[in-house]
């Protein structure tokens, strides 16, 4: 009897272990299973269930997060990380409202020409909610992929990347190809994990390459270290005397937290009394730094030192001007905030 393909061998497992609940699998149409795919980069299925389930509940159409402030979009992402998926998420609804109607792309072309988009998400929106057979390589896929077929080098290196995508579509069926993207997906997120893989329940095993020559462990090969650079910063917690409220400044939309609130930044060496005065008008009644910490991106680590600074608001300072705003401690970690802001504000204002 001829041996079962790998697709129809991750499909069986899939019937009977994979995951069927997940609530972008409800009712599966394109936004639903978009907004999750979004979601879900570079972050675990169960911190994105909260939050995309508010989200649904908050914008549950295209043109619902098409006509939202920006601002509110960020806030109901805040804590989720990777702020540059939310903005572009929202560019995008905006696309699909206006040059579509309201109605999802059908091509996987024009899918990709959406903000936030690349060939795996496309392809995997297409195939779980329109059953368009387009293969996936996202991080979950590479590592199965990787271990199976035994390939050297570092997933995100072109010349690998391009050898794993000509594996994935070699192995994406023509039928059921939403079930086998879900499974596919789930082997690696399940049993194909990145430190202990549980290869005894892998019904890839039997053909696996790397776990035949006892390599599972080698696979993927890592990304090539290097040392990251640190910067330093002082966020300031500028509290006013006469209130009890703390400033908070909206960042700029592009770059880091790009559109988030944030509490403002000065340098470890600048004069607080004089940049206080200079830059807002207020009258410095004394500050002390706090302890600093280390948040870290994937291409520096930020110290950041928080400082309590109370302050005299005098003037227009006090008032809202649009990208400045006063408000409680309890206001103010309800807003778009950055996790380490957030924290700042919880521990010390």
């Amino acid at each position: 009897m001829a041996r079962l393909s790998f697709s129809d061998r991750l499909l069986r497992w899939y019937d009977q272990f994979g995951r069927h609940d997940l609530p972008w699998q409800q009712q599966r149409s394109p936004y639903r299973v978009w907004l999750a795919e979004i979601m879900l980069q570079q972050t675990q299925v169960a911190t994105v269930i909260p939050y995309y389930l508010r989200f649904m509940q908050a914008f549950p159409d295209v043109a619902s997060l098409a006509t939202a402030p920006l601002e509110r979009v960020l806030e109901l992402w805040s804590g989720l990380g990777y702020y540059s998926r939310a903005r572009n998420l929202h560019k995008a609804a905006r696309v699909i409202d206006a040059e579509f109607d309201g109605e999802f792309p059908n091509n996987i072309d024009q899918v990709m020409a959406l903000p936030g988009i690349g060939q795996s998400t496309a392809g995997a929106i297409l195939a779980q909610a329109r059953q368009q057979r387009h293969a996936i390589l996202d991080g979950n896929v590479k590592r199965v992929l990787c271990r199976y077929h035994a390939v050297e080098g570092w997933p995100s290196k072109a010349a690998v990347q391009k050898q794993l995508w000509r594996y994935a579509e070699q192995h994406t069926p023509e039928e059921r190809v939403d079930d086998y993207t879900q499974a596919i997906m789930d082997l690696g997120a399940t049993v194909c994990t990145r430190s202990s893989p549980r290869c005894q329940q892998c019904p890839l095993q039997i053909d696996c390459i790397a776990y035949g020559r006892n390599h599972v462990k080698r696979y993927p090969s890592p990304r090539p270290r290097k040392a990251l650079p640190i910067k330093a910063v002082r966020f300031l917690i500028l509290t006013d005397r006469a209130t009890g409220r703390i400033m908070l400044e909206k960042r700029p939309p592009s770059g880091i937290w790009g559109g988030l609130w944030s509490l403002p930044e000065a340098d470890l060496d600048d004069d607080i009394q004089r940049l206080c005065q200079q830059r807002w008008d207020m009258k410095v009644l004394g500050n002390q730094d706090q302890r600093a910490f280390r948040h870290s991106f994937s291409h520096y680590h930020l110290d950041i030192t928080p400082c309590r600074v109370q302050v005299q608001a005098i003037g227009s300072a006090v008032n809202d001007q649009g990208e400045v705003t006063w408000c409680c401690s309890q206001d103010a970690v309800q807003r778009a905030l950055a996790t380490p802001v957030a924290r700042i504000i919880r521990e010390h204002a």
